[in-house]
């Protein structure tokens, strides 16, 4: 806070919203490179101080956000890539091309292979990228590489973890069952001159958190690891997957760096239980990544009370559009508002400008914001805070969407060589005529 001011990173959020207008996304874009450089030391020293002989290497999880600023951003640290589809194929070359990676740089290849992935996947091999690795999602795939024109191919495979009480489904859908890996991999891959085993791969849908749910996931999958390298001298890595939380809450209390000393801690003693090698370990972190460099900057436009308990604010943007989390997944951000901290507070709801019962943002009756008079010369404005993941391409970056509500104004804010913010205008707000083109007419 800075005269009732709110600022987010050290920025003055009033001075963008006089500059710029409202709706508007920004992206801090230093925050990006801070949270790699705060995992690789939590990682590396937690490798110190329990003696592991592994390894740690950061990937990014490009469905988070595949923008190029991001992009940018991460990979100027060197870190390594993990991609889910073909279209992630045509990012590595644009990464390549930029030289933010090389043909040394870890590409990991999730998510079911179609025909036009598993080209993009050869087409690299084929180009002397090192170390792309296929991860198995299922057993069918392994033939998809036995029958390519390349002479050997380093996979992984991708352990389907049980899912968490109370979820529809037992197990995930994604990877191969525990209880089958091992049978797979002695009648398939073993004495296979065609494949080698490099990675197991595994991903707790929850997240990484200090839950026995978590800790029996991975104690399993680590056992699966310890089985298989009895048996294969190639397999050298262990990806952990993502889910590394971000703050959701300013009353969250997330200890990230005690959940990478036991990880590491406990996987140095089963594999030390086990006497194999303490593998190499891989992450692939997205929203962590991401997440925090982002928010959302509303104006609210009126007021307005529908019975004796729901008094509505109405923002200058649709909730769908830019935060579709908070639609689709009831997902709750930071939100606080950026003036008028001294004016007395009420209990709201805020809704969007859609014509949708289901366009509007509630947290179990604990949203309180400023009362706000639509009479003053100064709006109401508020923030969404640690939007940077998933909402930009779940809401349909400059597309069509609900009621043609247009996408906000989007700037990126960076530092200068002498410290000083820096913002630039990523792309204008929707204007009627390009919607209107995008709809045939």
């Amino acid at each position: 806070m800075e005269n009732d001011r709110l600022k987010f990173h050290g920025i003055p959020l009033m001075e963008l919203v006089e500059k710029h207008g409202t709706p508007l996304k920004l992206t801090y874009l230093p925050d990006i490179s801070t949270k790699i450089h705060a995992a690789q030391d939590w990682f590396n020293t937690a490798i110190a101080e329990h003696e592991y002989t592994g390894n740690y290497y950061y990937s990014y999880c490009t469905k988070s956000n595949h923008f190029a600023y991001i992009l940018r951003e991460a990979f100027k640290n060197g870190i390594h890539l993990e991609m889910s589809s073909a279209f992630d194929v045509n990012l590595a070359y644009k990464l390549f091309n930029e030289g933010l990676i090389d043909k040394k740089t870890y590409i990991l290849c999730n998510g079911f292979k179609t025909d036009a992935y598993l080209d993009g996947i050869l087409q690299l091999h084929q180009d002397g990228f090192e170390n792309v690795i296929p991860i198995l999602d299922n057993m069918n795939e392994l033939d998809d590489y036995e029958t390519m024109d390349f002479p050997y191919f380093k996979i992984g495979i991708r352990v389907a973890t049980e899912e968490q009480p109370g979820f529809d489904l037992y197990t995930s859908r994604f990877g191969i069952r525990h209880s089958q890996v091992m049978k797979f991999y002695q009648e398939r891959i073993h004495d296979n001159p065609k494949i080698g085993l490099k990675m197991l791969h595994f991903f707790v849908y929850t997240g990484i958190k200090d839950t026995t749910y978590y800790w029996n996931e991975f104690d399993k999958c680590i056992k699966v690891y310890c089985d298989l390298k009895q048996f294969s001298t190639s397999l050298s890595l262990l990806n952990i997957g993502g889910g590394f939380p971000i703050r959701n809450s300013l009353g969250d209390t997330y200890e990230h760096s005690y959940m990478i000393s036991e990880i590491v801690r406990q996987l140095k003693e089963i594999c030390d239980e086990n006497d194999i090698s303490n593998p190499d370990i891989f992450t692939e972190f997205g929203s962590y990544t991401v997440g925090e460099s982002g928010a959302a900057i509303f104006k609210v436009l009126d007021t307005k009370w529908q019975n004796d308990r729901e008094q509505w604010y109405i923002i200058d943007n649709s909730f769908m559009t830019s935060l579709p989390d908070t639609w689709g997944l009831q997902k709750k951000f930071i939100m606080l508002p950026i003036n008028k901290w001294g004016n007395e507070y009420e209990r709201v709801v805020l809704g969007g400008l859609t014509c949708d019962n289901d366009d509007y943002y509630d947290d179990d009756g604990q949203v309180l914001l400023p009362i706000h008079d639509p009479s003053d010369l100064e709006p109401l404005y508020l923030g969404f805070f640690h939007t940077g993941a998933y909402q930009e391409s779940i809401g349909g970056f400059g597309g069509i969407h609900h009621c043609l509500i247009p996408q906000p104004k989007h700037i990126l804010i960076d530092k200068d060589e002498n410290g000083r913010l820096i913002d630039t205008v990523f792309a204008e707000p929707q204007n009627g005529e390009e919607v209107m083109k995008l709809l045939g007419y």
